[in-house]
């Protein structure tokens, strides 16, 4: 299956009033706001933006303008979404706008350039804009108003006061986070730092790409020559100047609340290397650095005489991770990854090191005999294979948690890392005090990360559960315990093992225990995401538990990739692919993530970024089937070229004859002609079936699929007639079950039944359409156009597919041309110019 298993001020200008300084204030919504008795800091990434010669209009011109400005600001994606979701507040200035976004700093950028690129053919309307991240509070004014004063807005303000027409400034604040990402390092241009008002020194970057944006230097820094022209080396912005930056600020604005919080706030631990441009500014490509503050924990060598105590140094290993990787001022590189390096005489740790993309890491052995362990740990500056520290703990085994913690907290301390009190709190806390159930644990720990593949995982999951039932009997206060047994009820329930409420009341009262026992407990907050997530497709209450889980779980890789995934149910697809992307940063060799993202890529139609995805993924497991077929099948999607596909499956078949092959492969073998392949691949089908959606689809289905193709209509009529007893027996079970009433509509299309087939189809469309479930729903939206395909529903079904070709799917150019499922509408012009649209340019 190649989907996953599992935030009234007024701008600087003649006609507006000048931005006070002290008690700054923004007019928000027109909605009544809360009184608050302290100020309460929030984060807000701030798109300002305001009209060039706004003055010199009339009074009239300045009134048109600004409603055309607000309504090519409401019509942007970026304001929709953020608005949608309640994560915008929109200010309307005297001669411009605010936004305050709260999810993304990213978000600001894409709505910057939406903004420009929508004013290409309106000349009349000339902008600047500036965006910074940064502190700001809500306060209420004396018209019972939601305003916003913060050191945030006074930044972006700045910012905003340098650029000239058609600029889009950035802080370096924001060019750091973007930084971070490939697709955004082309396009941040360094135009050093400028001294603004009150001798406020900034350093700004300026984005442009394409024909958006402005690329000149903007006048004030060239008249006034208060910017530094860097060397053409990389340099480091300096982590020191951010907090000197942020106090002149919060001083100006006389606020000491903002100080504290705002020097907290902007203290980097590293800053990215980011190349100078000069006056006539160039692209600039930013490397991602290495953070300095980072750590990878290698797998402890167990050196105690019982060989079966090798979980128990993972255990060791495991929660000194578990308890780094609680510190936000730390990376911490996810267990997945770093336990594919054991120990061993080929273990390079600067090699290492370079791969999970750390400074440092932590390696050490145990030896458990009898009542006693000793623990020996070493921490190494992989860079330059420096010793920093090391140290040999002998003591009680009951003192295994404590020696653990005491680990994570001496290393914390040599990274020079910030440890709030409750991270302290939390790395203090022993995770159990029954080392049996711990064991158990982690044997259901390990079986549970090996279940990406379906297949494999209808066997590892119900051995998980019973593992973590015998953990939690022994001790019912294991709250990792709890969150990892929901999980797996979860996932059996959401990959159709056991679809039934039975398996999704299990993963629920799983949950609620952790939540009873530690409401604030980062992983039951996450398990609690993953079931809204599995069981519900409740992607908002999800979203919101992630965000919870988040602030106690920093490191924690799973928290992202659940996040891109949502969003990519959601229709958010650059927002999906930076948090699978942010996901892999900190479980870099986590293979299904790997997937995941390629397929989000191909989804998108980024096929190059697949290619490389799927090369990273197999350089990991080189002789995984489904991901050398999907890498196969790039050449399929993007240029209708099957010889790939077919080099692939037969090198497959030929290692292993008996290797079962399901929906991945069945789907494109059909694309040739006749249809040799697809009866190849269907020998290797499993008879049971293959789980998709949730729903089993049958081997007799794709008999009947392929004896259409050949044209054998009695046999395909037999194998529809088959198919459907198990189908139907699904949907009066499950009667609003949307994928099993799409399949059940397709196979009636095979049987000509076509008013009910048409039926069939509509109503899963209408029970999860793409607004609810981008990805399934789009599945079902193509299915319902193979139903009018098979139906003679012509039009239709063209319609149907332009409908489905604009939005991120399995809907591919080569799959157009050449599967079967599309030969009726082969030869009508409009279904013709549809493929041609899709063709590589």
């Amino acid at each position: 299956c190649r989907v996953e298993s599992g935030s009234s001020w007024q701008p600087l200008s003649s006609t507006s009033a000048r931005l006070l300084l002290g008690s700054q204030r923004v007019n928000a919504q027109d909605t009544p706001a809360e009184l608050t008795p302290d100020l309460q800091l929030e984060i807000a990434h701030l798109l300002l933006i305001d009209v060039v010669g706004y003055s010199k209009l009339l009074v009239n011109e300045q009134i048109e303008l600004l409603q055309e400005l607000n309504q090519i600001a409401r019509n942007t994606e970026c304001f929709r979404a953020a608005e949608a979701s309640g994560k915008l507040m929109r200010v309307q200035t005297g001669d411009g706008m605010a936004l305050l976004f709260y999810r993304s700093p990213e978000e600001p950028v894409r709505c910057a350039l939406e903004i420009n690129r929508a004013l290409q053919d309106r000349p009349n309307i000339q902008l600047r804009m500036g965006v910074h991240s940064g502190p700001v509070n809500r306060i209420t004014d004396v018209n019972d108003k939601t305003n916003v004063a913060g050191a945030g807005i006074n930044v972006a303000q700045r910012v905003l006061d340098c650029g000239d027409a058609g600029h889009i400034l950035l802080s370096a604040h924001v060019a750091e986070d973007l930084a971070q990402y490939r697709q955004w390092q082309p396009y941040l241009h360094d135009l050093g730092e400028c001294e603004v008002k009150h001798g406020l020194r900034l350093h700004l970057f300026n984005l442009y790409k394409d024909d958006l944006g402005n690329p000149q230097v903007p006048e004030k820094l060239k008249r006034r020559r208060r910017w530094k022209q860097e060397s053409a080396a990389a340099r480091p912005v300096s982590a020191l100047r951010w907090p000197k930056l942020v106090l002149t600020a919060a001083l100006l604005a006389s606020t000491i609340a903002l100080v504290i919080s705002s020097l907290i706030f902007f203290h980097r631990a590293t800053a990215p290397k980011i190349t100078a441009a000069g006056p006539e500014a160039t692209v600039s490509h930013v490397a991602a650095p290495i953070p300095e503050k980072s750590i990878a924990v290698l797998p402890f060598e167990n050196l105690s005489d019982e060989k079966e105590n090798a979980y128990f140094a993972d255990g060791v290993q495991d929660e000194i991770l578990t308890n780094l990787a609680r510190v936000a001022d730390l990376k911490v590189i996810s267990r997945t990854s770093t336990m594919q390096y054991k120990v061993g005489a080929e273990r390079n740790l600067r090699e290492i090191a370079q791969q999970l993309g750390v400074a440092h890491v932590l390696e050490g052995s145990v030896q458990r005999a009898g009542g006693r362990v000793r623990v020996s740990a070493q921490l190494i500056d992989a860079r330059s294979d420096t010793h920093l520290w090391a140290e040999r703990y002998d003591r009680d085994l009951a003192d295994v948690f404590a020696i653990q913690s005491e680990i994570a907290k001496k290393i914390a301390d040599q990274l020079q890392a910030k440890i709030s009190p409750t991270e302290k709190a939390a790395i203090e806390k022993a995770p159990t005090t029954d080392l049996d159930a711990y064991d158990r644990y982690l044997r259901a720990q390990e079986l549970f990360a090996d279940t990406s593949d379906p297949i494999h995982a209808r066997g590892k999951l119900p051995q998980a559960a019973q593992l973590l039932d015998e953990a939690v009997a022994r001790d019912p206060h294991f709250i990792q315990a709890w969150g990892l047994l929901s999980r797996v009820h979860g996932a059996a329930y959401f990959r159709g093992h056991d679809h039934t409420p039975a398996r999704l009341g299990l993963a629920n009262a799983a949950v609620q225990t952790a939540l009873r026992l530690q409401p604030d407990a980062g992983e039951a907050h996450l398990a609690l995401a993953i079931y809204y997530y599995n069981g519900f497709r409740d992607y908002g209450r999800a979203r919101s538990e992630l965000v919870i889980a988040r602030r106690a779980l920093p490191n924690n890789a799973d928290v992202f990739r659940y996040t891109g995934m949502i969003d990519r149910r959601e229709g958010h697809w650059d927002e999906a692919t930076r948090n699978l992307e942010r996901a892999l940063e900190l479980d870099p060799r986590n293979f299904f993530t790997l997937q995941q993202l390629a397929l989000a890529y191909g989804w998108q139609r980024r096929y190059a970024d697949e290619v490389r995805t799927y090369d990273r993924a197999l350089a990991i497991m080189p002789g995984n089937p489904a991901s050398r077929i999907n890498l196969a099948l790039v050449a399929l999607d993007w240029r209708a070229d099957i010889k790939p596909f077919q080099a692939t499956l037969a090198t497959l078949v030929a290692e292993n004859p008996g290797l079962p092959l399901d929906l991945d492969a069945l789907r494109p073998a059909l694309c040739e002609r006749p249809a040799t392949a697809a009866t190849r691949a269907l020998t290797n089908y499993p008879r049971e079936g293959v789980v998709n959606n949730g729903v089993n689809n049958p081997r007799a289905y794709w008999d009947g699929v392929i004896a259409r193709c050949q044209g054998d209509s009695a046999k395909a009529q037999a194998a529809f007639t088959a198919a459907r007893r198990e189908v139907e027996k699904t949907v009066e079970r499950q009667p609003d079950f949307a994928a099993a009433l799409s399949l059940l509509g397709m196979i009636d299309a095979g049987l000509e039944r076509k008013e009910q087939a048409i039926q069939e189809g509509r109503r899963a469309c209408e029970l999860l359409p793409v607004s609810k479930d981008a990805i399934d729903g789009a599945a079902l939206a193509i299915n319902l156009a193979q139903i009018y395909a098979w139906t003679g529903e012509k039009d239709r079904a063209i319609e149907q597919i332009a409908t489905v070709e604009r939005v991120p799917n399995t809907l591919s150019y080569g799959l157009l041309k050449l599967h079967p499922y599309w030969d009726p509408l082969r030869g009508d012009p409009r279904f013709e110019k549809i493929v041609e649209a899709l063709a590589p340019k």
